[in-house]
């Protein structure tokens, strides 16, 4: 256990610092979801008036799904970082050193969860600044974004997985743009659930995405309902730490087959 925290500690460190040597991508990847923020908030404010929507401020409503729109997106793609690393031949020398596999998964999963927390940051407080308000005070502050990291695990870890099995460029890329759209929209994200067809409903109860905003919202109403967000919350927990181990097993068929 010792050799696994130090080798993480250290590969962690290596990979935080790279990023900090380029902190633009950080702020460049913001682009996006200010864009999502802004346009959709003003396009689609009208929406809060339809009868069942739930609440008076699509502002209000839409952070919680930009947030969450922001950490799948930026996530998707953290599998081209070990595509990098694997045509360098980074990769193959980390595996011959004494750094247990377990390391570089883990550490890869640090960073992306540092780059999903401070983009989530930012985003809410541009939220804030543009006149959305959180009910739930820090603590659902702090559980939308909690809950942000988890769901950009989630997809950071898969990325990275499917990176050590196919090592192919064009087919992670082709695959990410295929399913980034369907999690993002068949979700909460952008529209109450009740408003939704039947069936989208149903996709939605089980997609990840709305689990992570279920969590968010729910700590983040009025009166909190930390029942539920416990609930989504344990779920999008448990398929982290599913979707981790499976990264930290693609590791070690890398290496028995590369």
């Amino acid at each position: 256990m010792t050799a696994l925290v130090t080798g993480t500690w250290w590969m962690t460190h290596r990979r935080v610092s790279a990023l900090l040597r380029n902190p633009a991508v950080l702020v460049m990847t913001l682009v996006q979801p200010m864009v999502w923020l802004f346009l959709f908030g003003e396009l689609f404010k009208k929406v809060v008036e339809l009868p069942g929507f739930g609440t008076t401020s699509y502002l209000d409503y839409i952070v919680p799904g930009v947030v969450v729109m922001n950490a799948v997106s930026l996530n998707s793609f953290a599998g081209m970082a070990t595509m990098d690393e694997i045509e360098r031949g980074t990769l193959d020398r980390f595996l011959v050193t004494p750094v247990r596999r377990g390391a570089i998964a883990h550490a890869g999963v640090i960073e992306q969860a540092l780059s999903t927390a401070f983009q989530s940051i930012v985003i809410i407080l541009l939220g804030w600044a543009a006149g959305a308000h959180y009910p739930g005070g820090p603590a659902g502050v702090a559980v939308l974004v909690g809950a942000s990291v988890l769901i950009g695990v989630v997809l950071a870890a898969l990325s990275t997985t499917l990176a050590l099995l196919v090592r192919d460029r064009n087919t992670i890329i082709g695959l990410n743009v295929m399913l980034l759209l369907p999690l993002t929209f068949l979700s909460s994200a952008f529209m109450a659930e009740g408003l939704m067809p039947s069936w989208i409903r149903h996709v939605a109860a089980a997609n990840p995405v709305s689990w992570a905003l279920d969590t968010g919202r729910a700590a983040l109403a009025d009166d909190p309902d930390w029942g539920s967000a416990a609930v989504h919350g344990a779920a999008l927990l448990a398929l982290t730490a599913a979707t981790v181990a499976l990264a930290v097993f693609s590791f070690r068929s890398y290496q028995r087959s590369r």
